[in-house]
């Protein structure tokens, strides 16, 4: 591998975001990447070999790491050469939706391993040599809501709200060795991850909470995120050509949200430092749905339809 190449691992590369990112990177024409596409179960390796398609051996490699292990971490970065990792994706992860009085705190606990404590596990293990060489690029596959809570997401959110608040003090320090940091943002993205975690919503046992959260959740919340998905949502593919860019960037950004639709929804948390604005917005559009909602997500759309013009 020449200087001029720089070795990306990537984390999550079994499906979705993670899958596209390293395909996309290893079949980068410049051919500027050496892909090193990461997974905790090697038998879920399919589908990627078959996107890496002739870059597989070549210019992407498959290996085994569980971010929730530290031996595991240890054992991948120390399988590369020199332990040289130019750009991390930490892209693993793991969603929850519904009633807190549903969740159990053991999920919750098993939720923030991989969200908060798999990206803290891996920065601290390739960070020293980063620093050492005075170089390096962490990139962090956040959410937006990372930045704006999200009802019937409180668990999921406040992982994000995590990884956001880590990443952006660490990124002051990592500045000063010449170590670039970047939030990437989505909103909803068309996964098997997503499409998994809602058929779970819908069969799952609302037992454990009031009939009118159980209501709310059932015939709002449920159908309001499927129009919103079927809306507004992105390909997998989408949000890996926007981090590429962000990789090839020569000033990245500390965050940059990949819909650019979903800005103005963001933007109302610091339009009104009190926090009522957002507050009182999101609860007419969900509690005073028919035409809020409505209105709210025929804008979305026409936004949608604007920027993909640009």
């Amino acid at each position: 591998m020449s200087m001029a190449t720089r070795r990306v691992l990537v984390t999550g590369c079994s499906s979705g975001i993670g899958l596209a990112v390293a395909a996309r990177l290893a079949k980068d024409e410049l051919r500027r990447f050496k892909v090193v596409a990461t997974m905790r179960d090697l038998g879920k390796r399919g589908p990627l070999e078959k996107a890496a398609g002739d870059s597989l051996n070549k210019t992407l490699e498959i290996k085994e790491l569980d971010a929730c292990c530290e031996t595991s971490i240890k054992e991948c970065i120390n399988s590369l050469p020199n332990r040289r990792v130019d750009v991390l994706v930490n892209n693993a992860g793991v969603g929850m939706i519904g009633p807190l009085e549903c969740q159990s705190i053991d999920a919750m606990k098993e939720l923030f391993d991989t969200n908060f404590f798999g990206l803290v596990r891996l920065v601290k293990e390739v960070l020293p040599d980063m620093k050492q060489r005075q170089s390096g690029h962490i990139v962090v596959m956040s959410s937006v809501m990372g930045l704006q809570g999200l009802l019937f997401n409180d668990v999921y959110s406040a992982s994000k709200f995590a990884v956001e608040g880590f990443c952006e003090s660490l990124a002051v320090q990592a500045m000063k060795f010449n170590i670039k940091t970047t939030l990437v943002e989505p909103g909803p993205v068309v996964t098997e991850f997503e499409r998994k975690m809602y058929e779970s919503a819908e069969k799952m046992d609302l037992s454990g909470t009031d009939e009118e959260t159980a209501r709310i959740f059932r015939e709002l919340y449920l159908p309001y995120s499927k129009e919103i998905f079927t809306s507004l949502s992105q390909t997998p593919e989408e949000v890996a050509e926007q981090t590429v860019n962000v990789i090839t960037a020569k000033d990245p950004p500390l965050r940059h949200q990949t819909n650019k639709v979903y800005m103005p929804m963001t933007a109302l948390k610091h339009a009104d430092p009190t926090g009522r604005l957002p507050l009182h917005t999101f609860y007419k559009m969900i509690f005073k749905h028919d035409r809020v909602f409505s209105a709210t997500l025929g804008v979305l759309r026409l936004l949608q339809r604007r920027a993909g013009k640009k």
